[in-house]
Formats: structure tokens, C-alpha cells, sequence
């Protein structure tokens, strides 16, 4: 919080140029603010911290924590996107982020239109309606290549978003595969009806404990009671409604879509997943791709195993890659 305070103070203490107001209105890369004051003058907005920013979508703006102010660019490698699981948003990755800057991974992640604080969708949105919002942040960015991870709901983003722009997407990293089976699609849609009418907020409030008890169960024994609290006030805070992000999942056809894939793929799951036999299936439709699992964990393994799950992250960027074949 005090380096967020030293960046705020830094733009706010100098104030910002007609430019650098106008670039904040068009969501365009801000130039360094200039001027004079109490504040030491600074070289670039994201100097020395991870930067948070808007970049115009389709669907109005997407919200993105960006990592490049924090190391040099290295030759030969691309920036990561990290892409969330539903309900959430960027801040999932939270616990990863210091891990992954340690081993000199730019990572871009993004919050999904009607999550965090990006802007929903003007309807109920499909997979398909959300990858240009990640291809609108890459423009923002300047980014013509990455490698992309996507989380449970991300990896459906992210297998899209490889699909729809297969040039911008150098290699892919599945945590936590979703093929379902046509039938395994509808039934789940159909209780999705029922829960997404149970969570509805309620005036004692008892929607948000049961939530707090539902994520409490999730995440397994000794649970990190920020990490758990995080995840009810997320789903709540949603600009969208919470369960468009299980709706879409249901709709999208993760086999099909896997079939089609010819980027160099990671499927990565951990044993305790709640869909870890899903990901078995994946390494079953794509057998070409490379497979990695870690032991235990639960659903959230991010905030449970931040450095074995960086580490593997950062060994399938960084080793020669497999060329993915059809299948």
C-alpha cells in the first residue's frame, strides 16, 4: 500500500499535464508526468511498481494490473496474461505476482468484462464475447505477442482468445481444463439456475456467510482467511452479475475448442482440484500437449502454492517447446 501511496503521491503531488489529463481520458499509455513540487519527479507512471489501467473494449473498459515497470524487458520472451477463474478477477492472482516478477515474468492480468472492475457486457456474454477484451489490452499495451494462462473459467478465455488471434499467442497455459461432455454442459446450466437464484443477496445477510462457508469448503484444511474473504467480497463486488462467469463456462465447448488448438499448450491442474478429471480428460483429447500436475492443493492453489506454482508456470515458458500437433 505505501509504494501504491509513494505512486499516487508522485502523480498527484506534480500534477499531470493537458496531455497526460487527456491520455487518462482516452484510457491511452499515460506519458511521465512533469512539473515541479515535493515530490521527486518520476521517469514513468509503472516505475518501480506493478500498474493498474483501463484499456477501451469492445464492452466498454477492461481493468488490467500490468508488471512491466517492475523489470527490464528480456530478450526473447513475452509477457504473461493472466487470466482469472469466475467469480473473481485479476487480484486472484495476487499471491503469484512477487514470485513471478522474482523469476523475471512480465505478467499482464486482467479482469473479465463484469468482473473486478472491468465493465460488463450490455447481456448475458459467451467466451467467445470475451476474448476481444483481452485482444483490446494487448493493443493497449503494445503487446503484438504473449503467452497467456488462464485459470478454471480463464483457460476457456484463453484457449478463445488463441483461437480467435493465433499470432498473439505464442504459447498457452490451461490451469484447470473444462471439457465437458454436451450432457455434463446442460445439466450443469440447468443447476446453475438454482444456485444463481440462492446467492441472491438477502436482507439478514445470511447469502454472504453462506458463501463465506461454501469458499471456506473449498479451499481445504488450514485456510487463509484473507484469501477466503477475498473471494466472497469479489464475487459481490462484480459489475455484472456473479453468475454470468459459470453461465458462459457451461455454454463453451472446451473440447471442440481444444481439438483446434495448434499453439504449444500446458494443460496444468493439481491433484486436489475440484475439476482434476477434467484435466485428465484434456491430456486425454490432446495427448500432444504437454501435462503437469502439483500434489494436493484444492481449488485454490494459487494463493496455497504460490512458488511451486510459479515455478512450474515459468518452466513450460522458458523450455524448448513441443510443437502441437492436430487431434
Amino acid at each position: 500500500m505505501n509504494d501504491r501511496r509513494s505512486f499516487l503521491g508522485c502523480g498527484l503531488g506534480l500534477g499531470f499535464s493537458a496531455g497526460a489529463s487527456a491520455a487518462l481520458a482516452s484510457s491511452a499509455p499515460m506519458p511521465a508526468a512533469t512539473g515541479s513540487g515535493a515530490s521527486p519527479p518520476c521517469s514513468s507512471v509503472y516505475a518501480g511498481l506493478i500498474g493498474r489501467g483501463y484499456a477501451r473494449g469492445p464492452h466498454g473498459l477492461v481493468h488490467f494490473q500490468d508488471a512491466g515497470g517492475r523489470l527490464p524487458a528480456r530478450a526473447g520472451e513475452r509477457a504473461l496474461v493472466l487470466l482469472h477463474q469466475s467469480p473473481s478477477s485479476s487480484r486472484q492472482f495476487e499471491a503469484a505476482f512477487e514470485p513471478l516478477i522474482a523469476r523475471g515474468i512480465r505478467f499482464v492480468a486482467i479482469d473479465t468484462p463484469g468482473f473486478g472492475f472491468s465493465d460488463p457486457t450490455p447481456s448475458i456474454p459467451t467466451v467467445e464475447q470475451w476474448a476481444p477484451s483481452v485482444a483490446a489490452v494487448l493493443d493497449h499495451l503494445g503487446l503484438d505477442q504473449v503467452d497467456v494462462l488462464g485459470h478454471h473459467t480463464g483457460s476457456l478465455i484463453a484457449t478463445e482468445l488463441a483461437l480467435q488471434h493465433p499470432r498473439r499467442v505464442r504459447r498457452l497455459v490451461l490451469n484447470g481444463p473444462f471439457p465437458l461432455t454436451a450432457d455434463e454442459r446442460a445439466a450443469r446450466l440447468e443447476r446453475s439456475k438454482v444456485t444463481s437464484v440462492k446467492d441472491q443477496p438477502r436482507l439478514d445477510g445470511s447469502h454472504l456467510l453462506e458463501t463465506f462457508q461454501t469458499r471456506l469448503r473449498m479451499y481445504g484444511p488450514d485456510p487463509d482467511l484473507d484469501a477466503v474473504t477475498r473471494g466472497v467480497a469479489l464475487k459481490y463486488q462484480a459489475l455484472g452479475p456473479h453468475w454470468w462467469g459459470h453461465h458462459a463456462a457451461y455454454l463453451y465447448d472446451h473440447e471442440r475448442s481444444l481439438r483446434r488448438l495448434t499453439q504449444p499448450t500446458l494443460i496444468f491442474t493439481n491433484t486436489g482440484d475440484d475439476i482434476y478429471d477434467l484435466a485428465q480428460r484434456a491430456r486425454t483429447i490432446r495427448p500432444d500437449f504437454d501435462y503437469l500436475e502439483l500434489p494436493g492443493g484444492t481449488h485454490d492453489i494459487v494463493d496455497q502454492q504460490p512458488e511451486a506454482w510459479s515455478d512450474a508456470v515459468v518452466g513450460f515458458l522458458r523450455r524448448p517447446a513441443r510443437t502441437a500437433g492436430g487431434g
